[in-house]
């Protein structure tokens, strides 16, 4: 099977070195045209130093190449999702869209296979998620991760294609349950990445994370997701990796908003956008999200550190 892949990044990349070692031809297309021709010529990527990419991934800045392919990986950002789907929708019609980007979309207010399914209905829209940096898939170090779609027999086959010898699938028919999990986990990993950088100490980051994760449970169940899935790889499973490594991109954000430093602009935070989404849906659904609530205000400048934390511990005492 020829699998394309939308998105030169590292998780494009470390996904197409995965699959093509395992021997699949990957096709992989980047946006910039001069950097696709790069990484063709060099056969690597300079996001993950050290990873040579195999001979039988095609690289490009061409997207036609990418629209033969039945089924395309999208390792785009999920606020530039709906733009691309829109944009290629003759294209993209018929095929098996397998979104691998983790957040809400500001603007519909949807999860990234909830957006390909609204957008181009005619496609089989999936969800690949998971506790996974893209270094370790890259270099083949074992990662598990949950593929959402709703179509169990096409989830199968997808399950079967993407599973290499170090990338274990496991599968759910609960895609709202897989796409919010890797959503929601990111606005929590800023919260814990400011903890740290604040010197609130361990101890508080291990309350964030705990206190976080019925906050995710909170609003998935309201919008329909499966509470087994939020336990899963897909919620629970990558909310523990990316609250604890500076490998995380939110997490180093939240790092840098907790010691006021300042942040590269040019690197993609999905959970900023994110945590704003969930504010506005919090509040239209009436659900108690406080630290999701703080973390928006704090992306926006709209609070402080030290103000965000006196409204989190003056809070109503509860029974947990």
């Amino acid at each position: 099977m020829k699998i394309g892949i939308a998105g030169g990044g590292a998780f494009g990349t470390a996904l197409a070195a995965a699959l093509a070692l395992d021997g699949h031809d990957i096709q992989l297309w980047a946006r910039h045209a001069e950097a696709a021709s790069d990484m063709q010529n060099t056969r690597s990527n300079p996001k993950l130093p050290g990873v040579d990419l195999p001979q039988n991934i095609s690289i490009s800045g061409e997207l036609e190449p990418l629209f033969i392919c039945d089924t395309i990986l999208l390792a785009i950002p999920a606020q530039t999702l709906p733009a691309f789907l829109t944009e290629h929708l003759a294209h993209l019609d018929g095929k098996n869209l397998v979104a691998c980007c983790k957040g809400i979309d500001l603007k519909r207010m949807t999860g990234p296979a909830s957006t390909i399914r609204d957008i181009v209905p005619g496609a089989v829209p999936a969800m690949l998620t998971g506790p996974s940096f893209a270094a370790d898939i890259a270099r083949g170090l074992p990662t598990a991760l949950t593929l959402g779609c709703a179509d169990d027999e096409m989830g199968a086959m997808l399950q079967t294609a993407l599973s290499t010898t170090s990338l274990r699938i496991y599968r759910t028919t609960d895609t709202v349950g897989a796409e919010l999990g890797g959503a929601l986990k990111n606005v929590m990993a800023i919260a814990s990445g400011i903890a740290i950088g604040a010197k609130l100490g361990e101890s508080a980051r291990a309350a964030l994370i705990t206190r976080g994760f019925p906050e995710m449970q909170r609003l998935a169940l309201a919008l329909g997701a499966q509470p087994e899935t939020l336990s899963g790889l897909s919620g629970f499973g990558d909310l523990v990796l990316t609250c604890t490594s500076d490998q995380s991109r939110n997490y180093r954000y939240g790092l840098a908003i907790g010691t006021g430093s300042d942040f590269d602009q040019n690197t993609t935070v999905e959970g900023a956008a994110t945590a704003r989404a969930v504010r506005q849906l919090a509040s239209e659904l009436d659900i108690d999200m406080p630290i999701c609530t703080v973390v928006a205000d704090l992306t926006e400048n709209k609070t402080d550190v030290a103000t965000a934390l006196n409204t989190l511990l003056s809070r109503p005492l509860k029974e947990e």
